[in-house]
Formats: structure tokens, C-alpha cells, sequence
């Protein structure tokens, strides 16, 4: 069964060799064929020209690109030449950072042979952020649970069969947010426990600005049903204060209508054409091996 993991890397090329190290000294089921490809979001640090054998890797590619185009699109895109170009059973997308703890592809191996089809997710039960950034994302999971009624409690660390990649470059979501897309392209995934891990070097690079943007994205993908329930919750809310009306109780009014325009402005990625024209945007291949 071939298995291609999937890695976007912006500049991070030593947390990326401890990855790829750690992944070649996994102990799998040698059943299981794994390669890796990364995909080089045109950083702007060269990776250190080491030549290592990865006796345990069936392939290892690095794809470069010609311009930027930030995670989700890296992901989306590495999809898209897996696909068109590579011949896989699944495909496991994570980060390079060590946030995801490569000791975990085992489990989405094992539970293969259960999934019937279904894509795996690596399912958040404990994370080695800060209190502060725990509770953002505490906030962030039930602002996304109230105005668009899914609960998502996974990132872009997931096994994904072929049939589930097929859907996935043909959703326009996917080239703007990869959780939001498989949540909106399937109802029936399956999860397994993941512990999000420690950064191998540095600190994260995930701010809160950039939370609050991959917040906004997922949320953007189900806009419909945010725009239904705002407009219930605009008139409940007016109801309730039009005695009692101030400054004070139209700051949740102003708030909601800043996150609506939010999300239609990041509505606008989900552009399929660009999708479409993604593999343009490679600038060569490293076979390493």
C-alpha cells in the first residue's frame, strides 16, 4: 500500500530534516510503502544540501514553487500533483514544525484497514500551547460550532484516501481552508486521538492574527449557514435590547458585521481557476531519492 506524506515548508528546513529523519526511523509495517514530498513555498532560506540515504522511504521529493502562496494552497496544490502525478493509496498531509508528532502516522496506519473508505483525521485532544493561546482556540472551535453548526477539532494532519483526494481538488473550498473543506465534502470521517506537539525550533509561527484568520477561513467556507444565523440572531438580539438600546449594546452588532465582511472577503480565495492552474506555479522537483 503506498502512503505519500505530505509537507508544506516555508524556510523551517531544519524542523523539516528532524521530520524527515524521524519518519524514516519509524518502525512500520513494511506492508506500508511511505514517501515524502514536501512542498518549498519559495523560501527564501536554502535548505542544507545533505545527502541522507532514507533507507526507509520508498521516494522523497521536494517541490519547489515559483511565488509564496501560503499554507493552505501549499497543501492544496501538493494534493492536486499527488494526484495528477504520483501513484498512492493515501495521503497524509502534516505540518513540518513537529507540531505534529510524526510517532502518530502509525496510528492512521492501523486504522486503515477499518476506515472503509472514510478519511482518518488526527482529532485534537490535548495541545502544548500557552494558556492564552488555549483559549483562543477554545474560542475560536465555538464561534465556528455557533454560527455554522460544525464541530472541527482537526487541522491538515489527516490519511486520505484516493476517493476523499478526488473530492478534494474538485472542491474550490480546499484552496482556502483544508480543514473546512473535508468537513463540508464529508460527513462520515473517522477520527483517531492526536496530541499537538511541541515545535522542534523556535517558536510558533501561528499568532494570533494568523488564528484568528484560519478561524475566519474554515468559517467562510460555510457562509450560508453564517449569514442564516446571524440575521436570526440580529433580530433576537434587537429584540432583546430595542428598551435598553446604547453604544454599549451595539458592540456585538459592530462585531458581527466586521466578521461577516471578514468572511466574504476570504470567501473570495476559493478560487477554482487558480486551483486549477496551481501545478503551473512549480518552479522544478528534487528527486532526492
Amino acid at each position: 500500500m503506498k502512503i505519500k506524506i505530505l509537507i508544506p515548508v516555508y524556510n523551517d528546513w531544519k524542523s523539516a530534516s528532524k521530520l524527515i529523519d524521524e519518519i524514516n526511523d519509524l518502525s512500520i509495517d513494511p506492508n506500508f510503502k511511505i514517501s515524502v514530498i514536501i512542498v518549498n513555498d519559495a523560501s527564501n532560506h536554502d535548505r542544507e544540501n545533505n545527502q541522507k540515504n532514507f533507507e526507509n522511504l520508498q521516494s522523497f521529493k521536494i517541490i519547489n514553487m515559483k511565488i509564496n502562496q501560503g499554507h493552505a494552497r501549499c497543501i492544496a496544490t501538493g494534493l492536486k500533483y499527488i494526484y495528477e502525478k504520483e501513484d498512492f493509496d493515501f495521503i497524509i498531509p502534516m505540518d513540518g514544525d513537529g507540531e505534529d508528532r510524526p510517532e502518530e502516522i502509525k496510528e492512521f496506519l492501523n486504522k486503515i484497514e477499518d476506515s472503509n473508505g472514510r478519511a482518518i483525521i488526527g482529532q485534537r485532544v490535548k495541545r502544548s500551547e500557552g494558556l492564552v493561546f488555549k483559549i483562543c482556540y477554545k474560542i475560536h472551535k465555538f464561534i465556528t460550532l455557533a454560527f455554522t453548526g460544525k464541530s472541527i477539532k482537526f487541522g491538515n494532519f489527516t490519511c486520505l484516501p484516493k476517493t476523499v483526494v478526488e473530492k478534494m481538488i474538485n472542491e474550490k473550498a480546499t484552496w482556502n481552508s483544508f480543514s473546512g473543506s473535508l468537513t463540508k465534502i464529508e460527513k462520515d470521517l473517522l477520527p483517531i486521538p492526536s496530541t499537538r506537539g511541541p515545535r522542534y525550533f523556535g517558536p510558533s509561527k501561528m499568532s494570533f492574527f494568523n488564528l484568528l484568520k484560519h478561524s475566519l477561513s474554515i468559517i467562510s467556507v460555510f457562509r450560508k449557514s453564517v449569514l442564516y444565523r446571524s440575521a436570526l440572531f440580529i433580530i433576537v438580539y434587537i429584540l432583546m435590547i430595542k428598551s435598553n438600546a446604547s453604544v454599549i449594546t451595539v458592540i456585538p452588532l459592530a462585531l458581527l458585521l466586521i466578521m461577516i465582511y471578514s468572511i466574504s472577503s476570504l470567501a473570495l480565495r476559493e478560487n477554482m481557476d487558480e486551483f486549477d492552474k496551481s501545478l503551473s506555479n512549480i518552479k522544478n522537483i528534487d528527486t532526492l531519492k
